[in-house]
């Protein structure tokens, strides 16, 4: 880490736990009493959800990634901009980083970005979730060192043991019987709600994190809007697709065939209002449009609400 990182990490202001505070996230005290009494009248996730989808001109990052790629980034793609402009986003943006839990909004402390990585490209492969844990001072070398070095291990070592621990606790799981299982969920869900789920279980769970994303391009398919899990506490789903193209007419009559990234973000109504969202989605277009600006660390870390 270079020293513009380790001075933004010096400068964030260190939080004591307190009570009410869960091993995941900071319990926001300072939030106004509409935005919680809201939580009861938008009982789960799938009640609050809000959608939109956008789109930018894709010219840009081609031609980083493929600068990227000449510079020795095997395999970087949209991608890597993608995710490394939503950590950025969080670094000035924290609020699209809450979560609720139990009627309660809390800042998380990590920014986790969970994504389903298949073997192969083939219909019957093997596929896992990754969980990546990344810091807001992350750059996008950083953002694409941790994913890549975990995606190339699971997809092209036999030995590599990448997401093994998840993968068994599943395999382990399911040997028990339905209505097993069923008690077992229900007394997560009691767990979840009281901050008390063991954080060896929360380091694994992909329904427990800032934001799932998933390339629907690679399937050949356009986005989706993407439900959220009630269960867990991501408040986010982001599907992006690359395959767009526009012929498009300029102002002096001549035709241009342009290609586009597709996203489609679903969001947690109640964890932030329609400016803060709107703001933090004018940000993340554009480190889109410019990505050569996630090369270098955020000159500050803004901090969420008390």
């Amino acid at each position: 880490m270079d020293d513009k990182k380790i001075d933004a990490v010096e400068k964030a202001p260190v939080y004591k736990r307190r009570r009410g505070d869960r091993k995941d996230g900071r319990l926001l005290r300072s939030i106004e009493p509409i935005a919680i009494f809201s939580l009861y009248v938008m009982d789960s996730r799938n009640d609050a959800n809000n959608y939109i989808s956008d789109s930018v001109e894709l010219s840009a990052i081609q031609k980083y990634v493929h600068k990227k790629r000449n510079e020795g980034f095997d395999g970087i793609n949209a991608m890597y901009v993608l995710v490394a402009a939503y950590v950025r986003v969080v670094s000035q943006r924290p609020g699209i980083n809450r979560f609720i839990n139990g009627h309660r909004i809390y800042a998380r402390n990590n920014i986790e970005v969970s994504m389903m990585v298949k073997k192969q490209m083939t219909l019957n492969a093997p596929e896992t979730m990754f969980k990546f844990f990344f810091k807001p001072e992350y750059t996008i070398n950083d953002v694409y060192k941790d994913m890549h070095t975990k995606i190339y291990a699971y997809q092209n070592e036999p030995d590599s043991d990448e997401s093994e621990d998840l993968d068994s606790f599943f395999h382990k799981a399911l040997k028990f019987p339905r209505w097993i299982l069923r008690l077992f969920m229900k007394l997560l869900y009691k767990l979840d709600y009281h901050g008390l789920i063991p954080p060896s279980l929360l380091e694994l769970s992909p329904f427990h994190g800032s934001m799932v994303v998933s390339s629907m391009g690679s399937l050949g398919v356009p986005s989706v809007f993407h439900h959220l899990y009630n269960f867990g506490n991501v408040p986010m789903f982001i599907t992006f697709s690359t395959n767009r193209h526009e012929n498009e007419v300029q102002t002096d009559g001549t035709v241009v065939r342009k290609h586009y990234l597709d996203f489609f973000i679903t969001m947690d109504d109640r964890i932030c209002d329609g400016q803060y969202y709107a703001e933090a989605l004018h940000e993340f277009r554009k480190y889109l449009k410019n990505p050569e600006l996630l090369e270098t660390p955020p000159k500050e870390i803004v901090q969420d609400i008390p």
